[in-house]
């Protein structure tokens, strides 16, 4: 099957042509598109004849129905081969009805598999960036690792700390004492040590992401076999949060590659698919699932978790997920108009009279008039203010995630009168780089919590890679807020956390401007659904019913 050829087919390219025009809608060179034509020719799929002399077309006669013939092939691959093989011809150019009528089918091939053994196959719109702990900085990456590592503690919502690999602890005298479950295996079937657990949290100290989290540890050792120390004589009451994070996740390497003690460990990942298998040897609850498959496709395909003996009419609920909030930064400390309070306070306006229409944008998004913390940032209003004169376009920066918020923020500063530049930033040089926070004086941040709201929006404002780290470093006043942290007890903090939250809005530094949520279709028939990290659901968990 070649995708030139049905791109070709369904341009309605027919009669009297140019082989110029074709190379275009082809996005070939003349000369590819001459021998492209002869191929097809020759397997008879159409006639070509050349134009000779000038001004006298070339005329294009089609032999066969393409699309229809490359119908049936698909039909009958999809039957034969794998399914991340098949996956790729949805990428080609079908019309639409025959593209809805493949995905259905396709469809088909997704969901729950129980033949010999329980299966799982998700839909894969983007391939995870890393499984290793301390390289995820997207939520997408995080989600896998979280089936694949364990940490010492978690932290759940509602700031209970609860055991993992360690089954106890004790903190006193400015250190902390771990406590480690006996014959924990990793999946290589080597037995977990206080030696791993050690070497975990000094590479996690020693990331330059993690760093500003970690200083207050000064010592990380073992004093006897499955007992880990931390000493922070200066005092750290988030110590136990900390290592509740995902990126504190315990692992070892080997060969260059992270292993892990999780319910899942990683069988394939490739540019098609990323496979998980149930770790048997798992110290604690087996999945109930053996297999886990995520397949590449394209955007348009859904997502809906079926069993895949059921009929795609069997009933489904919905079950919706926090998918965190997008602010709008403005980089006070940059030497253009962006420093200037009047400046900022007049886009905050415009955003502050503008939110209400955010929803028009994307259907799971809706203005947030209050703040980042989720039932305790509260609502406020702007007042209005005279537009103030700038000497240059505002540089505003937006990667893929963000761009029609963007592109709609754009849109209102124009309608007032504020010039904007608008550049794309890859998502990874978004992340990993300073090209977003530092380049632009405005750009649309999304932001998604791990589990527990109040440890992740200390993550969020003091990790290396945040947002607001350029912002931070600038400004003595949020360093002042942001040193506080280490001798307030962690109860406290959302108060903190608010007046933080105040100082960025009042300055007009950090803008609310939505919340997302996520909608994720599941059959009546799967059981035990529950929504863990970053609002994804947890895999280890889920069951289906039987056919009988």
């Amino acid at each position: 099957m070649d995708h030139y050829l049905l791109t070709l087919w369904n341009s309605g390219a027919a009669g009297e042509v140019k082989v110029q025009q074709l190379a275009e809608i082809l996005n070939l060179s003349t000369k590819q598109t001459r021998r492209k034509l002869s191929q097809w020719q020759e397997e008879g799929w159409l006639n070509f004849q050349a134009g000779i002399g000038r001004g006298n077309e070339s005329k294009l006669v089609w032999y066969k129905d393409v699309e229809s013939q490359y119908e049936q092939q698909f039909l009958s691959k999809l039957e034969k081969y794998s399914i991340e093989q098949v996956s790729k011809l949805l990428l080609y150019e079908w019309s639409l009805e025959t593209k809805q009528r493949l995905m259905t089918r396709f469809q088909t091939k997704f969901g729950f598999h129980q033949e010999e053994h329980d299966r799982l196959i998700i839909p894969r719109f983007y391939r995870f960036l890393t499984y290793h702990p301390l390289k995820a900085a997207d939520v997408h990456s995080a989600n896998l690792i979280a089936n694949i590592y364990n940490r010492v503690v978690a932290l759940e919502e509602d700031n209970t700390i609860i055991p993992e690999l360690a089954h106890s602890w004790e903190v006193k005298d400015k250190k902390l004492t771990l406590y480690l479950r006996k014959d924990v295996a990793f999946h290589d079937g080597s037995i977990l040590k206080a030696e791993d657990v050690v070497q975990s949290f000094f590479r996690m100290k020693q990331d330059e992401i993690y760093a500003e989290l970690w200083k207050p540890i000064t010592k990380i050792y073992s004093s006897a076999p499955l007992i880990v120390d931390l000493e922070f004589p200066n005092g750290c009451t988030y110590i136990l949060p900390l290592l509740s994070m995902i990126t504190a996740s315990i692992y070892k390497e080997s060969n260059g590659q992270a292993i892990g003690t999780g319910s899942f460990y990683m069988g394939e990942n490739s540019e098609e698919k990323t496979v998980l298998h149930a770790f048997k040897q798992y110290y604690g609850e087996r999945p109930l699932l053996d297999t886990v498959e995520f397949i590449q496709v394209s955007r348009e395909f859904g997502n809906v978790y079926y069993g895949a003996h059921e009929s795609r009419e069997v009933g489904t609920f919905e079950v919706e997920s926090d998918s965190g909030f997008g602010i709008v930064v403005m980089n006070r400390y940059r030497h253009t108009d962006i420093a200037r309070k009047e400046v900022r306070d007049f886009i905050h306006m415009l955003i502050d009279e503008n939110r209400s229409q955010i929803s028009t944008i994307n259907s799971l998004i809706s203005e947030n008039h209050s703040g980042c913390l989720i039932g305790f940032s509260k609502p406020y209003s702007t007042p209005k203010i005279a537009k103030p004169s700038l000497s240059n376009p505002l540089q505003m920066k937006y990667t893929s995630y963000a761009k029609d918020v963007s592109i709609w923020l754009k849109n209102i500063l124009e309608s007032a009168g504020i010039k904007v530049k608008l550049a794309e930033v890859s998502f990874h040089d978004a992340v990993y780089h300073d090209h977003l926070k530092v380049n632009a004086d405005l750009f649309i941040h999304g932001e998604i919590f791990e589990l527990n709201q109040s440890f992740s929006y200390f993550n969020f404002l003091k990790n290396n890679i945040s947002p607001l780290r350029k912002l931070i470093q600038s400004d003595p006043c949020l360093q002042n807020y942001i040193q506080a942290y280490d001798q307030l007890p962690f109860e406290q903090w959302i108060d903190h956390h608010l007046k933080i939250e105040d100082y960025l809005i009042t300055n007009s530094l950090c803008i609310p401007l939505y919340y997302s949520k996520r909608q994720i279709p599941f059959s009546i028939n799967l059981m035990n659904i529950k929504m863990k990290h970053f609002g994804y659901v947890d895999l280890s968990k889920l069951w289906m019913k039987p056919k009988l």
